[in-house]
């Protein structure tokens, strides 16, 4: 026997607190229907789990910091000491990969930034710092969706080099951390 309920609001009798159905119970929302959650609502998924959602889904997320500061005056990309792998749970998904580095080159220098894979490939293009007149230190933002078609672990790292020879180039100035985060996502 089915019935059907039409209401403006539903709030519970007493307290705070409303349940929906018993243990095991499923509700459907149907096709075309909006599921609007207030701003400044907090939706509770502690054990749950979602489906029906194909694509987008943020799967794991690591990340990693480094603090020992590295110099180069090589002008070939060179590792900066920060990495981060990961494992695919499918060859399909992608991996959203995100750097900042505490960058610092001196006067009449330069400095370039980029992100690599297992430490060969070049994946994100490379990001100048550079400083005409005294020394400059900033924040290096890296990002890049890679495609590593692999379920086998991938390291994700951040590279950098001098721009001219004889100009020295820094990450994790003074000891100050860098960061790298990676995500997968459902594909």
């Amino acid at each position: 026997m089915s019935s059907e309920i039409k209401a403006n609001k539903i709030s519970p009798a007493t307290g705070t607190a409303f349940t929906l159905g018993d243990s095991g119970d499923t509700f459907t929302i149907p096709s075309g229907t909006t599921l609007d959650i207030a701003s400044g609502a907090t939706l509770d998924t502690t054990g749950a789990t979602v489906s029906g959602l194909t694509t987008g889904k943020v799967l794991q997320v690591v990340e990693s910091d480094y603090t020992t500061q590295v110099t180069t005056t090589s002008t070939s990309y060179v590792t900066a000491g920060l990495s981060q792998s990961i494992t695919p749970s499918s060859s399909s998904n992608k991996i959203l990969v995100v750097a900042s580095v505490l960058a610092h080159c001196v006067s009449g220098g330069g400095a370039k930034y980029a992100l690599y894979k297992d430490d060969t490939t070049l994946i994100g293009n490379n990001r100048y710092f550079s400083s005409s007149s005294g020394s400059q230190t900033g924040v290096m933002h890296l990002m890049c969706l890679h495609s590593p078609s692999t379920t086998s672990s991938v390291t994700y790292g951040a590279y950098f080099s001098a721009v001219t020879g004889g100009g020295t180039a820094y990450a994790q100035y003074d000891g100050y951390g860098s960061r790298i985060m990676l995500m997968e996502i459902e594909a």
